[in-house]
């Protein structure tokens, strides 16, 4: 079979396993699903497999891994995807109240809920910095690891912030717990 670019559905007659329909693409096979056989990885190239109807054909075929690996890349650096990180016990329902030195002003009351989401956005967001820094083609590795030490004592900053955190795992970590003993 010269066709090596049939996408998912395609329905296929094998000389040994028989009919089936093609359920994944990588680069050089391609994962069938025979009604008798079961799932069976085969090379595309492979003479004993013949097209009975074309679907989804592509003159570009990528692996399933390295779309996954793309996707989840531009997610990370553009979705602005969080974890989900829970707050903790005592704080759940709270308010957090800014009050005035000026006894005349209204103070500001915030639910401890979206200042704490806020948080985790902040620290979400330093990561994604982290990673473009290190990813990043033109920095020298001299200045990276100057910019990864600044971030670092950022995250000393926001340490105050870590009483909202259930898990201390998910706590900020600054210079003196980064270091290792």
């Amino acid at each position: 079979m010269e066709q090596t670019t049939l996408g998912i559905g395609t329905r296929l007659q094998h000389t040994h396993f028989g009919p089936g329909v093609i359920v994944g693409v990588k680069y050089a096979t391609y994962i069938i699903s025979f009604i008798n056989h079961g799932i069976k990885e085969i090379d595309k190239t492979d003479p004993l497999l013949d097209e009975i109807i074309p679907e989804n054909v592509t003159t570009e075929v990528e692996t399933v891994s390295e779309t996954e690996r793309s996707l989840l890349k531009i997610l990370r650096l553009w979705g602005g995807i969080t974890e989900n990180v829970p707050l903790g016990d005592r704080w759940t329902g709270g308010m957090l109240i800014l009050k005035p030195a000026d006894p005349s002003l209204k103070p500001k009351e915030i639910p401890v809920e979206a200042f704490f989401h806020k948080i985790v956005m902040l620290r979400d967001r330093l990561r994604v910095l982290e990673q473009q820094i290190n990813a990043h083609k033109v920095l020298t590795d001299e200045e990276k690891v100057n910019l990864q030490q600044y971030i670092t004592r950022i995250y000393g900053s926001l340490t105050t912030f870590n009483v909202l955190f259930k898990n201390k795992e998910q706590w900020f970590i600054g210079e003196k717990g980064s270091k290792e003993d």
